[in-house]
This record gives C-alpha cells, sequence and structure tokens, in this order.
C-alpha cells in the first residue's frame, strides 16, 4: 500500500512510488535517504535563507517551549515574544509606525491584506472602494484572496468561480495600471497587490522605474499598493523587506518564509500607520477586525522568528542578496547560450530563471520537469515552473556552491535536448 500523503502541487498518480525523501540539511546542503547530498539551490521553497541546521533556532524554540509552548493573541492576550518580533519589525519596516499583524503563513497575510485594504475603506466612508487589482502571472498563495488576485491561470482552474471584484494587469505596464484603475473607477478601487520581483511566476524583473511608477499611479488614485513579499524579503534582494532597495511608500508588506528561515511557519503583514488607524483610535465603537489565524503570534514560532533576526544581524546575511547577484549571474552566464534556452533572468537580488526555448517546450511541454530531475542527478536542487527551472539558493552560498550551479546546469541541459 502506498503511503496516504497528498502532496501539494503534486501529480500523485506520478508521485506514488517515485518519492524524493529528504532525511537532513545542514548549511546549504540537504541528504535524501539514500545519503546522497545535494546543493539546496532553491532554499527549500525560496525559504531557507541561512540554509538548514542552526543550533541558535533549536536553543530559541525549545527555550521557549520549555516556558510557555502556545497561546493566542485574540482580544487582549499577548505573548511576550509576540510583542518583541511586532517590535522589531516595525522598527526595520519600510514605512516608520507600522503595525504588525501575525500569520501562520504567506497566503494569511495576503488574504488578510485584502481584507484590511477593504475595512479600511469601509470605515472611512467609501465601502464602495473594494476591488482589487492584481498582474499576469503573480502569485500570492492559494487562499481565496490569493488564488483570486494571484495572475496564474492555471492555479485558479477547476476550482469553480473565484472570489469577485478582482482583476488583472500586465505585470510589466503602469499604463495598464492606470488604465485599469480608470476603468473600474478609482473610487471603487482599493488596491494594488505587486511583488516586487515576481518570484512562482517566473522570475520576471521589474524594469528600471516600474516600481516607483506604480506606487506614484496607486497613490495619485487613492489606491493602496501592497507590496508581496513574501520571498523578496529577509535579505533576497539585499534589503530587510525587499521593498525597501526601491524609494517607494508601500501602504502594506507581506512576508513570511524568510521570517524564520522556514523553521516554523508565521508571516507578518505590516501595515502603514494611515492604513491602520481606524482600527486604533481607541474611542467607543471602534471598528474591530474580525479575522485572525488560530496560531497568530504562536509564542514558539514568534521565538524562531526572533532568533532568525538575530542571525541575519549577527552573520551580515540581509546585503547578501545585493553582494551575490551578480555572482550568480555570472554562473549562468554559459548556460544564456545554450540552444535549450530561451533566457536565463538574473541580476537582481540572489534568485535567478533559466527560461527554455520554445522550440523545446513545444516538442516536451514537461521539459522543466525533466531539467529538474537532471539537475538532480548532477546533485543540485532547481524549482521547476511552467517554461523553466527557478533558483533562490540560501544567502550563505559562496564560491563552491556557484560553480555547481554553472557546471551542472549546461550538462543538465545538454541532456535534455539530448
Amino acid at each position: 500500500m502506498e503511503n496516504p500523503l497528498w502532496h501539494p502541487f503534486a501529480d500523485m498518480g506520478a508521485v506514488d512510488g517515485d518519492r524524493f525523501v529528504i532525511t537532513r540539511g545542514s548549511g546549504s546542503y540537504v541528504w535524501d535517504d539514500a545519503g546522497r547530498r545535494y546543493f539546496d539551490a532553491t532554499a527549500s521553497l525560496w525559504y531557507a535563507n541561512f540554509g538548514h541546521g542552526r543550533p541558535e533556532i533549536t536553543q530559541a524554540v525549545t527555550a521557549q517551549l520549555e516556558k510557555l509552548d502556545s497561546y493566542n493573541l485574540f482580544g487582549y492576550y499577548a505573548n511576550e515574544p509576540a510583542l518583541e518580533l511586532a517590535s522589531r519589525l516595525s522598527s526595520l519596516a519600510p514605512v516608520p509606525g507600522s503595525k504588525v499583524f501575525l500569520g501562520s503563513g504567506g497566503g494569511d497575510v495576503v488574504d488578510t491584506a485584502v481584507k484590511i485594504a477593504r475595512a479600511h475603506f469601509a470605515h472611512t466612508g467609501r465601502p464602495e472602494k473594494s476591488h482589487i487589482i492584481g498582474r499576469t502571472q503573480g502569485y500570492h498563495g492559494t487562499h481565496g484572496f490569493g488564488t483570486a488576485v494571484g495572475g496564474i491561470p492555471v492555479n485558479a482552474a477547476d476550482f469553480g468561480p473565484m472570489a469577485t471584484g478582482f482583476s488583472h494587469v500586465a505585470h510589466d505596464s503602469v499604463g495598464d495600471l492606470e488604465a485599469e484603475i480608470l476603468r473600474v473607477g478609482p473610487d471603487r478601487v482599493a488596491a494594488f497587490f505587486c511583488e516586487p520581483v515576481i518570484g512562482a511566476g517566473g522570475v520576471l524583473l521589474p524594469a528600471p522605474g516600474y516600481l516607483e511608477a506604480a506606487v506614484e499611479v496607486c497613490h495619485r488614485h487613492g489606491v493602496l499598493f501592497v507590496a508581496d513579499c513574501v520571498i523578496a524579503a529577509f535579505g533576497r534582494l539585499g534589503t530587510w523587506f525587499g521593498i525597501d532597495r526601491w524609494d517607494v511608500r508601500p501602504d502594506m508588506v507581506t512576508t513570511a518564509k524568510g521570517l524564520t528561515g522556514g523553521t516554523i511557519p508565521l508571516s507578518a503583514l505590516l501595515v502603514s500607520p494611515d492604513v491602520a488607524a481606524p482600527f486604533f483610535t481607541g474611542s467607543p465603537g471602534a471598528p474591530v477586525l474580525r479575522h485572525g489565524a488560530t496560531y497568530s503570534g504562536h509564542p514558539v514560532a514568534c521565538a524562531a522568528a526572533l532568533a532568525t533576526l538575530d542571525i541575519y544581524e549577527k552573520d551580515g546575511l540581509i546585503p547578501r542578496g545585493r553582494e551575490l547577484e551578480k555572482p550568480l549571474a555570472d554562473a549562468l552566464s554559459s548556460a544564456a547560450s545554450h540552444p535549450a534556452v530561451g533566457e536565463v533572468r538574473a541580476g537582481l537580488g540572489f534568485l535567478a530563471a533559466v527560461e527554455l526555448s520554445a522550440e523545446v517546450l513545444a516538442a516536451d511541454p514537461g521539459a522543466s520537469g525533466r531539467l529538474q530531475r537532471l539537475l538532480r542527478d548532477e546533485g543540485v536542487l532547481v524549482r521547476p515552473w511552467g517554461k523553466g527551472i527557478a533558483m533562490s539558493p540560501p544567502l550563505i552560498a559562496g564560491d563552491e556552491e556557484l560553480d555547481l550551479l554553472a557546471s551542472a546546469i549546461p550538462v543538465a541541459l545538454s541532456r535534455l535536448g539530448g
């Protein structure tokens, strides 16, 4: 009998009997159940920013479990790690004085951001401002609102009607964004969701000036700009939150993944003081945000996050995303000229994508999955997407790991072509 575990984003008919079981990890590497070592070139799922096996996390989690293993934040309840984490994140936020809403993962805080955007306008006398705009190829998790605002059609297929009040614009066109705001009506649009660098949709880098212009258009029309930095934050782009690499003022910032280095599920939504103001008046009858996750502000998860922030600071890892972006691009330069490759996208943050040529994809729509397998044979783990592979190595990776990438990818591409 096959194991009953149902995997996310998986063809379970193909998975049964073909599971790839990871048993341990240390630094930039993981090992399978046969004892073979692999370079974790995706930092698992974009999140193991400082690699695997840091004893500081184990110690922080153990100490917190011995002190207070769990308690909720609903109403006036609080715990010390959640309070400390909120203060630290707010002090680092791109908008001073930001409030911090904690969740269990990126999908949680995306849905939270949609609700807060709509509730903000409802409680400031503009309830008709509820429409949400996303971008083509954008990925914002798989919760209800996140699926609706995401711009990858296959992720919304087969689930019936999506939530209403959402539309999408070309990911690379500020003109399309403004045209859509005007089409719907600025008096009806609440927010625009934007990844600084689109991750799961293919590592699509913003053109120079795009983000600044998009924020300006949003603010000119009274639309909230929500920076989805679940992937981009905590050093991936070389700054604390990713969006703070640009001189812009986001109204909300979603984070997760690198917040604990993936060690324990946790997310945080940063909300600017202006957007949060209706909920913090302190007056009788003030609105209540009737929303939250059971594990919001879980003390053990928050303890892991506090230890994670310490690691980033102590080891100087936050700037690494910017320091390593050119070495990563250089390591992939030989792949760019391979006849099986259509485009290599790299050079902004420590992440990249190799998109296969149209001819290869037409001949074999499953080529990206095959390329992932071929790289696994070379000791490198990457993430397949519809048209190629993506990578986002741990920020601790160095010359040895980049050299391995530089040698393994051309070998795998040649085998793919054969």
